[in-house]
């Protein structure tokens, strides 16, 4: 799949060191009541015993994946994976669904008051449950962006508390009522945090979808402008300043592909120019303003501050991997969702990186996301070299038929099914 010669140097049992840049996790309900104020137990009890799970995931032997560290432990090594970065998946206190994705409107200032307490309660869970197994879960903390101060408050939290993985950035969909995220006086002390410490900026597909409606067409429609959606968050950020203020911030882009980031980087790179010498143009009427404030290239920003969580990264994806970037590409697993690599993870694997020089697929598997939420890899190495994937088993093309028709829930393996 690829016209450079892969390497030959090393033992063929050398393995590579498996991040996953995309997992999901979170407590059982009744996990995050000792993480709540003492006050709103009685609430929460109420609360906790009448909430019924829709989410098939969240159930029986599917759900306990999420807060099971035994468990998903066990799961993760058997499937090659060293460590993992963790995105909300379940459903935080006072929640009326899981904060993955954009909330109803809180029904009053009391509610809110409750969900911001249940929305701590799930990253001081999470905290304690990456602290398990110390250096291998990089979690995400989630804020709110109706209260800035206090997401400010909570990042700085986050970052004394070890969450490595920086925080979610949750959505802003239309009719959200909230600021857009290029409104840059309101943002800038979350942005100027994050920079400050270190924190990255995930922003998650799905998070800034407009809600699904009862009709059997709203879930076809989101499925297939879900990422559009989220792409989005790039612009703003740009337009902001946000990215021109803060050199050190850096940005992820988790489950949205990775294949439309060069036509969107050439578009915007198009626009950009035109905004700054098209004299006359309703281009340059506009955009002066903005691109006065700016001194790089959208696609130089990218290359300077942007990061994909390339989630099942697809084959006709990775001939892409120096347009987009060699050094922005982080592979993630998704487990425990659905369409998961797992448990066939190597097949998913060979699909994509069978014939990629191995330093440049060790980068995309593992090296990249080291760097950028920080896991030390002299303490990765020696758990990899027990369980991580064979290079030389990597390097296998995969064929239709190699793995069974069930193994296409997940997109990276889409074709491969034994039919």
């Amino acid at each position: 799949m690829d016209d450079n010669q892969n390497d030959t140097t090393g033992s063929t049992d050398e393995r590579y060191t498996l991040i996953s840049a995309d997992c999901h996790g979170g407590g059982a309900i009744g996990d995050y009541r000792e993480y709540l104020p003492k006050r709103f137990h009685d609430e929460f009890d109420a609360w906790a015993g009448s909430y019924v799970i829709e989410y098939e995931d969240l159930l029986g032997d599917l759900g306990e994946r999420n807060w099971n560290s035994k468990r998903r432990l066990a799961d993760l090594e058997a499937d090659g994976v060293v460590a993992e970065i963790i995105y909300p998946n379940t459903i935080p206190p006072f929640y009326p669904k899981s904060s993955l994705t954009f909330q109803p409107p809180a029904q009053n200032a009391g509610d809110a008051e409750k969900r911001w307490a249940g929305l701590q309660a799930h990253n001081r869970w999470l905290a304690d449950f990456c602290n398990e197994v110390p250096g291998r879960r990089a979690g995400i903390a989630q804020v709110l962006l109706g209260d800035i101060p206090a997401a400010v408050a909570e990042v700085r939290w986050a970052k004394e508390a070890g969450l490595t993985g920086g925080i979610l950035l949750p959505g802003v969909p239309p009719n959200s009522g909230l600021p857009e995220l290029y409104d840059g006086a309101y943002y800038e002390p979350l942005w100027a945090v994050c920079a400050e410490l270190g924190m990255p900026v995930n922003h998650h597909g799905g998070s800034a979808s407009p809600p699904m409606t009862t009709a059997i067409e709203s879930p076809v429609v989101f499925l297939l402008e879900v990422t559009w959606f989220s792409h989005r968050a790039l612009t703003h950020l740009i337009v902001s300043g946000a990215l021109e203020r803060h050199p050190g911030l850096q940005v992820v882009f988790t489950e949205q592909g990775t294949a439309w980031i060069p036509e969107e980087l050439a578009r915007l790179d198009y626009f950009f120019n035109r905004m700054r010498t098209a004299v006359g143009s309703q281009e340059h009427v506009w955009g002066k303003p903005v691109t006065d404030k700016l001194t790089l290239s959208p696609s130089e920003y990218f290359a300077r501050q942007c990061n994909v969580g390339a989630s099942f990264i697809r084959p006709n994806e990775v001939p892409l991997r120096h347009t987009v970037g060699l050094d922005k590409i982080m592979w993630g697993t998704d487990y425990p969702h659905k369409e998961a690599s797992t448990p066939y993870t190597l097949e998913a694997l060979r699909a994509a990186f069978a014939g990629v020089p191995h330093h440049e697929t060790a980068m995309m598997l593992g090296g990249n996301a080291a760097r950028i939420y920080g896991f030390d890899l002299e303490l990765l190495e020696p758990i990899a070299a027990k369980i991580g994937p064979r290079k030389a088993d990597v390097d296998v093309p995969l064929q239709p038929g190699d793995v069974p028709l069930v193994a296409e829930k997940c997109p990276a393996l889409a074709g491969f099914g034994a039919r």
